[in-house]
């Protein structure tokens, strides 16, 4: 009984003939397999060992990070914040350069006035007296020099024969003296040893004390004709280098 019913499944399960799939449907999949195992034989074995996380080959990534490299090299190399400031570089090269700064216009910056110079040294009269001289016109011209340059006005009154004053006159012609009379006083030589009654009359102007004079008698006055000194109350300093330097330097204005 039974063996009758299975029989006819199975005839029918034998008589059903497979079928196989379509042509058409395992061409493909025939060439996926060729097309794979010519990749295979194209990349070689693998290098790797089994479990390797990934190949030797550089993949997609890799070569991703490699083209982002350069950009992300040159945006370092341009931005601001990674190399030094160009301005302060500048800056720093423009204050250790010697050359002179310029203004804004590029012209040069203005060079600082010069102070004014020093005065010519005032003339220093040579050795003697010139007894035709008007000694009130030297006076006043001295003086207004004086008013104009700041110095002292420096009387001398004295005679081509007397000894003192020739000793006193080599003393005004060295250089260092010389040099301390031009620098601080405009000197006034005033002959007294002749018959001028207007020098005589300076003299006794100058040095009211009267009495007997020695010569030299030197006064100094200042710019306002106000006696500072008069050796003839004083008495001569020594005349020497020395004696007469000392006295220069000590009236000098």
């Amino acid at each position: 009984m039974t063996s009758r019913i299975l029989r006819p499944v199975r005839a029918g399960r034998t008589a059903r003939p497979r079928s196989a799939a379509p042509l058409g449907a395992r061409l493909p999949l025939v060439a996926a397999a060729v097309f794979a195992a010519g990749l295979c034989a194209a990349c070689g074995p693998s290098s790797g060992t089994a479990g390797s996380a990934s190949p030797t080959t550089a993949g997609p990534s890799t070569q991703a990070l490699a083209a982002a490299a350069p950009s992300a090299s040159a945006t370092t190399e341009a931005s601001p914040s990674a190399s030094a400031s160009p301005s302060a570089s500048a800056t720093a090269q423009a204050s250790s350069s010697p050359t002179p700064s310029r203004t804004q216009s590029g012209s040069a910056a203005p060079k600082p006035a010069r102070t004014s110079a020093a005065p010519a040294p005032a003339r220093v009269p040579g050795p003697g007296y010139d007894s035709s001289a008007d000694a009130q016109k030297q006076i006043d011209a001295a003086l207004a020099a004086a008013k104009a340059d700041g110095r002292t006005v420096l009387l001398d009154f004295g005679a081509n024969w007397c000894g003192n004053c020739k000793a006193a006159d080599k003393v005004f012609a060295q250089p260092q003296t010389a040099a301390i009379l031009g620098a601080s006083y405009h000197l006034v030589k005033i002959d007294i040893g002749g018959n001028s009654s207007a020098n005589s009359a300076l003299l006794r102007k100058y040095s009211p004390s009267g009495g007997t004079y020695t010569m030299p008698v030197l006064v100094v006055v200042n710019s306002s004709g106000k006696v500072r000194t008069d050796t003839h109350a004083t008495g001569n300093p020594s005349l020497t280098a020395d004696g007469i330097n000392a006295f220069l330097r000590k009236w000098a204005s």
